[in-house]
């Protein structure tokens, strides 16, 4: 069977020409830092990327981008030389594990808030470069609810806040809900539980923060699906290889690998409103 991904990520790809179709955008994000947030959306990606999809990872998160230690890459420049306009976005792109396309974040920077007239407009000239050549593009956003994490959210067509079962785990992710209800965010919101130690108790986790959205939001949330705790994930962080590499057999493989599976379906979803060049030109004005 997978022998036949590519031919049908082919099929998806003239269809969406066809249709004129820009790139599904996900972002994935957190209430607090600690939640493997960046470990979901690497391996996610590599696993969109063995499916056929032409898949970008954006490092989006200004204060502590990492994405690169997890699969061990030395990119010469981020996203602050694209910013400045003294790079391309072909030049900072790096190749990645699995054949994704990884764009690295600036890690420490103060964000996009500020930017010039000159750097705004060179931003969203090559931000439709990657609109026109990916399938799939996934962004890394920081943790926590500032205007620069939920401005991309608000960009994306999906959006994924990941948690885990743990309490305040779980308030966060709610707080990071209902901040982006509250500004009106248009993308599908989903719950990705990481680190469960079952699937009950992933399914416990979700149904408490979907069903207090539901009671005082009138919010309903998706369910994005799961990660079971594995001692593989860990061990693939220390040799900083992505565990769908180094551990294809583990279950939190498996778990990662279905969840991609329903993302890559999306692809064959009615074009999406616009693309997200033009979205994004209206978070820095």
């Amino acid at each position: 069977m997978q022998n036949d991904r590519p031919d049908r990520a082919s099929q998806l790809r003239e269809m969406a020409r066809g249709h004129r179709r820009s790139a599904l955008t996900l972002a994935v994000m957190s209430g607090k830092g600690g939640v493997g947030k960046s470990n979901v959306a690497v391996n996610l990606s590599i696993c969109l990327a063995e499916r056929g999809l032409r898949t970008v990872l954006m490092d989006l998160d200004m204060g502590l981008a990492n994405a690169d230690l997890l699969m061990n890459l030395h990119p010469c420049y981020t996203l602050a030389h694209l910013v400045a306009g003294v790079r391309t976005i072909e030049e900072i792109s790096v190749r990645g594990p699995g054949g994704i396309r990884f764009i690295p974040g600036a890690s420490g920077t103060q964000g996009l808030a500020n930017l010039s007239e000159f750097e705004r407009q060179n931003l969203i000239s090559q931000f439709h470069r990657l609109d026109t050549s990916a399938d799939i593009i996934v962004f890394d956003l920081g943790a926590g609810i500032s205007r620069n994490v939920t401005s991309f959210a608000h960009a994306a067509n999906r959006v994924w806040v990941v948690t885990t079962p743990e309490p305040t785990a779980l308030t966060d992710a709610y707080a990071t809900v209902k901040a982006l209800q509250r500004e009106q965010c248009r993308a599908k919101i989903s719950l990705v539980v990481n680190m469960a130690n079952s699937r009950a108790e992933a399914q416990a986790a979700y149904r408490r923060v979907a069903g207090v959205a539901r009671k005082f939001l009138n919010f309903s949330i998706a369910d994005g699906g799961y990660m079971l705790q594995d001692t593989a994930v860990e061990l693939a962080v220390q040799a900083r290889c992505p565990f769908v590499i180094r551990y294809p057999g583990s279950n939190a493989s498996a778990c990662i690998a279905a969840m991609a599976s329903e993302v890559a379906r999306s692809c064959a979803a009615p074009p999406r409103r616009g693309g997200f060049f033009k979205r994004v030109a209206g978070l820095f004005v």
